[in-house]
């Protein structure tokens, strides 16, 4: 009778043991565990750059994704928007509910593709990366569901379509995604043209405020009058610091003056860009242009300002309108979880896992945004540019490659991140 028992108890104090051994080796097993995983989550991600498919298009995409969590044992929808995939994994304890965003789609264009997996669909290519969120997004929920047991809580992994359209997130959002999940938190990142794994992210806006404006006048220009007209407006709204430049993305890198130093010109900005002119018949000229503000108070003054330049420019009198015709959300992290975000990182993999971050990001956005309205989140920039081999990480540019060992670090770094903001 005594044999049972005492096998019994050291069969609960191994148990014991072992539970608190997996508790202080959680990290590195996470480390591990995506080392295991990283050939096969280059393989997804090399298939999915060999057949990307364009906004509202991602059928293919969409059941990859299914297979690899349904695979991971995960429950699966399908059926909220579009062609989005939802995967839920309960973890062996209580906990929070966090949710993780990979976007699907990629873009339309013919530029030069290096690697051997270049894209099978003429005219469609995943250029700004989207094949990599996914591969990092599938790594998360494959290294926490090998951990399940250990897991607190409930991690929801939402693969989002049409991003590139801007209309995906928002489209989610009304067909109620959040009737069906409740999530506390919400996280998300996208690659960039910084070194692999370098992680950057800040407080509130992360890109500038987008704001697209027509000018609406009666009778025809000519070309020299609409150039005229344009620089004199882009020189009355430009706000920059001295001799700063926020609209050449090529000082984003730059250590002097980049979003990485306090001192960055990027951190406080306005311009205009991306005119066009169209003719409506022979009665009415539209002029669009794009303008860029870091400062959402000022937003409000760009339309009577855009007229009143007009109207002093000797146009007054062909000036039918200016009103705003695009004005998506900013991309803004909530500051309590950024914070406690970039704490966690730091104290797991050292002070320099995570960048300072000073500055906004012009032309960029994602509507990441529309989740955040709902959902307090937070959006990382991750590096994917080896400089040293010759890949260069810039979105929608020719020869844009990624370093795959940003899929890696990816995986580790946020797998950490949501593991323990569920505990909290």
């Amino acid at each position: 009778m005594r044999t049972p028992l005492l096998l019994s108890l050291l069969f609960i104090i191994l148990v014991s043991f072992q539970q608190q051994k997996d508790h202080t080796l959680t990290h590195e097993s996470i480390q591990l565990t995506t080392d295991s995983i990283f050939s096969r989550l280059v393989k997804v991600r090399r298939d999915i750059h060999e057949n990307p498919e364009l906004a509202g298009k991602e059928e293919r995409t969409q059941q990859v994704i299914k297979q690899y969590l349904l695979d991971l044992g995960l429950q699966v929808r399908t059926d909220i928007y579009g062609h989005s995939v939802l995967g839920i994994l309960n973890g062996g304890k209580k906990g929070k509910k966090i949710a993780w965003r990979a976007d699907m789609d990629a873009i339309s264009n013919n530029f030069p593709d290096k690697v051997d997996f270049r894209s099978k669909v003429k005219g469609v290519q995943h250029g700004c990366g989207h094949d990599i969120h996914i591969a990092i997004g599938l790594g998360i929920a494959d290294v926490l569901a090998k951990h399940k047991a250990s897991v607190n809580g409930t991690v929801y992994f939402i693969f989002q379509p049409a991003e590139e359209t801007f209309v995906g997130a928002k489209g989610m959002v009304d067909s109620g995604l959040f009737d069906k999940i409740k999530p506390d938190e919400i996280y998300g990142l996208h690659i960039t043209p910084m070194s692999v794994g370098q992680i950057t992210v800040k407080p509130n806006e992360m890109y500038a405020h987008q704001r697209r404006v027509r000018i609406k006048l009666k009778d025809k220009l000519s070309d020299e009058e609409v150039k005229a007209l344009t620089d004199k407006i882009s020189s009355a709204m430009v706000r920059v610091q001295p001799g700063g430049k926020p609209w050449d993305l090529k000082y984003l890198l730059d250590p002097q003056v980049g979003p990485g130093n306090p001192n960055t010109f990027f951190k406080d900005y306005l311009f205009m860009a991306e005119n066009s002119t169209k003719h409506a018949g022979n009665d009415e000229l539209f002029l669009d242009a794009s303008f860029y503000e870091t400062n959402p108070d000022n937003i409000q003054n760009i339309i009577p300002t855009v007229r009143q330049v007009v109207e002093q420019s000797g146009f007054g009198d062909k000036l039918l309108s200016v009103s705003m015709i695009q004005e998506n959300p900013t991309v803004a992290n909530d500051e309590k979880l950024t914070t406690a975000a970039i704490n966690t990182i730091k104290r797991i993999y050292g002070n320099n896992a995570v960048l300072a971050d000073y500055g906004q990001v012009p032309y960029s956005n994602d509507d990441f945004a529309y989740f955040q309205q709902k959902v307090p989140g937070v959006y990382f920039f991750l590096g994917g540019s080896n400089f040293e081999k010759g890949i260069i990480a810039r979105n929608h540019a020719p020869n844009f490659q990624v370093d795959e060992e940003s899929i890696r670090v990816g995986v580790q770094r946020f797998t950490s991140l949501v593991f323990e903001r569920l505990k909290n």
